[in-house]
């Protein structure tokens, strides 16, 4: 896989849910339930809850950047998720626009015992996504998470906490910045 290039911020911090200041950096993000949207697709995890989150400074500005600067707390509980790495999230990935091929019923039988009681229909055969798009799909979810090290302002990008409840048993959501550039809690909404 190549290198990942980051997502691009929104045009002002107002474009996403909430902001907030941490020191001389505006922190703005939108909690994204268990969608994972990239500029190529929206892809969904049930396993995870997604923020996009931005960083913006006065010009010129740079800062270290780290997905571990990020925590979520989740319906107020008192001890916040941290921010997981792409790469576990990309385990649970799912491509809606992606269906497995419908089994044609015409077939003969094969013959051979699954040893569950016979009846009459074949055994189900595992389907799993064509390798290409799943490392397709993996490439874009990589290529849009915020990037780690000294950089350049603005920046934006997903964040992934792991959560496997239902997003409609979310009540509230904060985003939890603590990084070089000072502190910053953003209410956001379910």
């Amino acid at each position: 896989m190549s290198e990942s290039k980051g997502m691009p911020p929104r045009a002002t911090p107002d474009d996403y849910q909430a902001k907030a200041q941490a020191g001389a950096v505006t922190v703005a993000a939108e909690f994204m339930e268990h969608s994972v949207p990239t500029p190529q697709a929206i892809y969904s995890t049930e396993d995870y809850v997604v923020v996009e989150a931005a960083l913006f400074g006065p010009p010129e500005a740079r800062t270290r950047l780290s997905s571990g600067d990020f925590s979520l707390r989740i319906n107020d509980n008192k001890k916040p998720l941290p921010s997981q790495p792409y790469e576990f999230v990309a385990r649970s990935l799912k491509d809606p626009e992606w269906a497995p091929p419908t089994e044609d019923k015409s077939k003969s039988q094969t013959g051979i015992s699954s040893g569950k009681k016979d009846t009459g229909e074949p055994p189900l055969a595992v389907v799993h996504m064509p390798i290409e798009r799943q490392l397709a799909m993996e490439q874009h979810v990589k290529n849009a998470v915020l990037l780690g090290g000294d950089r350049a302002l603005p920046q934006a990008g997903l964040l992934f906490f792991e959560y496997r409840g239902k997003a409609k048993n979310i009540n509230s959501v904060e985003l939890i910045y603590t990084g070089p550039t000072g502190k910053a809690t953003l209410t956001l909404q379910p």
